[in-house]
């Protein structure tokens, strides 16, 4: 099985975070949408990050590819059987994908992408305008947050990946939850970061943002 995109998106990542929490073997294939190969175009018509080839079947989009590997390994689990529980793991699965990475793409792109991947200065007021955007989020996540276990609860997750992939491709743009500001997230944060899964992944994408040099 492989999956096409490069380890600091936030949807690769996520798709990454699931295959080592289910114990799926997966080949990361770093690919770019503006430097396509004709394998990831195969797999992404589109060119939506991440792609995934499994044999003969290929899907793209990190939430179909998360629920196609959840089809496929059942256990464990990343969406809850409550049905409360299930909800509430999707929203913040798109909360994440939908609500939190337009701002935060704003803030990545122009602080670390243009002039860490490109080479070029970012546009500091369209960096600003994200942090402007960004900060209720921060502050509703902060509300939400549990003092401990989970963001649906006792049970780990689609929702506390999806959520802690976006803050750590802003962590890349010196934005990390603050622990004064925000320290029930920062806990919650810190917690993601212990589990197996995570170290693995976090081991791999290391390597890989170490070759932009």
């Amino acid at each position: 099985m492989q999956v096409y995109g490069f380890p600091l998106s936030p949807f690769v990542r996520k798709v990454l975070l699931v295959a080592a929490y289910k114990g799926i073997a997966v080949e990361s294939v770093i690919s770019r949408p503006g430097a396509p190969s004709p394998e990831f175009l195969e797999a992404s018509p589109f060119r939506k990050i991440p792609a995934l080839r499994d044999g003969d079947f290929t899907l793209a989009d990190s939430t179909a590819i998360a629920t196609y590997m959840d089809a496929l390994h059942p256990e464990p689990a990343i969406f809850p059987a409550e049905a409360r529980a299930r909800g509430r793991a999707i929203w913040f699965e798109e909360f994440a994908d939908t609500i939190i990475v337009p701002a935060g793409a704003k803030i990545v792109f122009n602080r670390f992408v243009a002039p860490r991947v490109l080479g070029r200065p970012g546009d500091e007021a369209a960096a600003e305008q994200g942090m402007a955007e960004i900060a209720p989020m921060l502050d509703y996540l902060e509300g939400v947050v549990p003092a401990e276990g989970w963001l649906t609860g006792d049970t780990f997750s689609i929702g506390d990946i999806a959520v802690a992939s976006v803050l750590r491709t802003m962590a890349y743009a010196m934005l990390s939850p603050d622990p004064d500001r925000h320290p029930a997230t920062a806990a919650w944060f810190a917690r993601v970061g212990e589990q197996p899964c995570w170290r693995a992944v976090a081991e791999r994408e290391a390597a890989a943002v170490a070759t932009l040099g």
